[in-house]
């Protein structure tokens, strides 16, 4: 036998408990634990969990905690209850608000639990124990390794011990494993439709009221971005057959370089007629950062200035916005190098986007082959 708790402990309204890691949260909920018992002290319905009532209300009570090897001999309290217990990690017993906690040194398992109590109702005629009062109840706490079984009362003395048992006998009993199976499935139900409800409410959102089709929901990255902006376009784009985007892809880029007046320039004429011809991108497009060196160092390239799509900015070099489209066309993606052209023919255009959008809608429409 080994003694893990001994002396003076605090209790409050007069409840304290055992918690064991690994059981269910404890929540404080009284009924929980007793619900389905015969005993109204000891309540250990809730896996983990022991909820243990003292005749005082507030203040200090003889409290002792033991752990034996096998059934002890009943000690001779005056009220006694049993309950089964499962230990699955480090097992405490901790008082109200978690002010104090003793561990209770269990090791994982099933155990039976023998709670006595002395003088309960001395306790609760008290009601509180101020320092230096003398004590009046006192509780031994027994754990010893034990299958499961029902709960039950031992000895019944004390009045405050009836009116608790008579408390947990009138509780309905707990939830069955098939109904607490329903009622998970049920939350789970529940959660689904409100996560739903909120996607839904998102995409809402998202999509300023009205939703489109599911060919542009499916949609990801820039062609996504630039639906918001015209989804009659964009539904146009996705419909079309890859040579059709491929091609579309080129003419953005070639409108966004004449926008911009990148296309007189002769090394970037070249790299035009190259993407437009379907060959190799020269030199300096082979290589990104060259070619940005040189657009930003050649004095022939113009440097004009365009507003930003959110309208904060209208310092925007209209000449870099455009330049990306070339390298964009060239994708191997015929979507991808669209979606991209497009995005950055639509910051060259500025505020004439959604007249070079429509220009764009047109220019797909007639290179779509008659059914």
């Amino acid at each position: 036998m080994r003694t893990v708790v001994h002396g003076d402990v605090h209790v409050h309204y007069g409840q304290i408990y055992v918690h064991s890691e690994g059981g269910e949260d404890f929540e404080g909920d009284l009924s929980a634990c007793f619900a389905g018992q015969v005993n109204g002290l000891c309540g250990a319905a809730v896996p983990g969990t022991l909820f243990l009532i003292t005749g005082l209300h507030t203040g200090h009570v003889g409290f002792t905690a033991e752990v034996h090897e096998s059934e002890p001999p009943d000690a001779g309290g005056e009220d006694v209850v049993e309950a089964s217990f499962r230990v699955e990690g480090r097992a405490m017993l901790v008082t109200w608000g978690g002010g104090d906690s003793w561990d209770l040194e269990l090791e994982p398992g099933d155990y039976r639990v023998r709670y006595s109590a002395t003088a309960m109702d001395a306790g609760r005629e008290q009601d509180t124990r101020l320092d230096g009062q003398p004590e009046k109840d006192r509780y031994l706490l027994q754990f010893w390794p034990a299958a499961p079984a029902p709960d039950s009362v031992v000895r019944q003395h004390s009045a405050i011990s009836a009116y608790w048992h008579g408390f947990a006998r009138e509780l309905p009993p707990p939830p069955t494993p098939e109904e607490l199976a329903e009622a998970w499935e049920a939350r789970q139900r529940a959660e689904e439709e409100a996560r739903a409800k909120a996607r839904d409410e998102q995409l809402l959102r998202e999509w300023d009221g009205e939703l489109p089709g599911e060919e542009i929901l499916r949609l990801r990255g820039t062609l996504r971005q630039l639906a918001k902006q015209d989804r009659a376009l964009i539904g146009a784009v996705v419909a079309a057959p890859p040579e059709n985007q491929r091609a579309l892809a080129r003419w953005v880029a070639r409108r966004a370089f004449e926008r911009a007046g990148l296309d007189s320039v002769g090394w970037i004429a070249d790299g035009l007629r190259a993407l437009e011809e379907d060959r190799p991108l020269p030199p300096p497009f082979d290589d990104w950062q060259t070619a940005w060196d040189r657009l930003l160092s050649d004095p022939a390239v113009p440097h004009t200035l365009v507003r930003t799509p959110d309208g904060r900015h209208d310092n925007a070099l209209q000449q870099a916005m455009a330049f990306p489209a070339i390298f964009a066309a060239a994708k191997a993606d015929p979507a991808e190098a669209l979606g991209q052209a497009l995005s950055a023919a639509a910051v060259t255009f500025g505020d004439d986007r959604a007249a070079f959008f429509a220009e764009a809608r047109t220019e797909l429409t007639s290179r779509t082959d008659p059914p």
